[in-house]
């Protein structure tokens, strides 16, 4: 399955590259977006000098953390962003009817490359920033680091997939996914910690955004004794991502026996 995922991923990715200049374009205004929302934060940081106990580059480091994980779900899931428009027009019915697993026709039948901008960001700013914080990069450490980015990608993939499986039912989930997209985006690249108590629970268990980046940047800053869980779950946060994918990927086989064609 994983070769032929590779080999379709590798087509989409050579069809779409024939527009170089969309692809620049997109990177581009991609990068310039996440400048400003990181700049945002040295604004308030400049005043403040410290954010919930976490300096400007520690902050920054968890931007960097969370960007590239939603960089990393987004590249390699984007067509869940357009499974509205896939369904109703009934193209779905082709990937029902082929050899092996639907899922992965969806994926592969096309890769946009407009999130790149925001994977390629999310990498430079890591590198940028690891050597800022005070983190001892020792090989744990840093494939910790790695585990971290996957379970954190795995986790806002998760709650995208559940969302996206609506779409079966209901023929568009798009509110649904713009606003669990939304909440991420404006709330991850914080520690969850400056929130009220309420808050952090929704951001924890109701909304797990805290795996993506909070939890596991704490323990790599040596600052799981801060966390409002215990500190066992900050470790465990890229294994949760995981657990959370299985859920989701079980939510998305159920609704999809209420998938209707189009027609077409």
């Amino acid at each position: 399955m994983f070769r032929y995922w590779w080999s379709a991923t590798r087509a989409a990715l050579r069809a779409e590259a024939q527009y170089r200049a969309n692809f620049v374009v997109s990177v581009i205004a991609s990068l310039c977006y996440q400048g400003v929302g990181l700049a945002s934060i040295g604004v308030v940081l400049s005043t403040f000098e410290t954010l919930g106990g976490w300096t400007l580059p520690e902050v920054a480091f968890l931007y960097g953390l969370r960007l590239t994980a939603h960089g990393l779900w987004v590249v390699l899931f984007s067509q869940l962003l357009v499974i509205d428009q896939i369904v109703r027009e009934g193209h779905f019915d082709r990937f029902l009817v082929r050899p092996g697993n639907p899922l992965v026709h969806l994926m592969t039948h096309r890769t946009a490359l407009t999130p790149v901008g925001d994977l390629l960001g999310g990498l430079v700013l890591l590198a940028v920033v690891m050597t800022l914080v005070p983190v001892n990069w020792s090989l744990l450490g840093i494939l910790y680091l790695i585990a971290a980015v996957v379970g954190g990608a795995l986790t806002e993939l998760s709650l995208q997939l559940a969302a996206s499986s609506l779409t079966f039912r209901t023929l568009s989930s798009q509110a649904l996914r713009v606003t669990i997209d939304t909440i991420f985006g404006t709330f991850g690249n914080y520690p969850t910690k400056i929130f009220s108590a309420a808050a952090r629970f929704a951001l924890t268990f109701l909304l797990p955004l805290a795996f993506v980046a909070y939890l596991p940047g704490a323990v790599l800053l040596d600052k799981a004794g801060e966390l409002h869980v215990p500190a066992v779950v900050g470790y465990a946060a890229p294994a949760v991502g995981v657990v959370l994918f299985a859920a989701a990927y079980a939510v998305w086989r159920r609704q999809l026996r209420h998938y209707q064609s189009g027609g077409h």
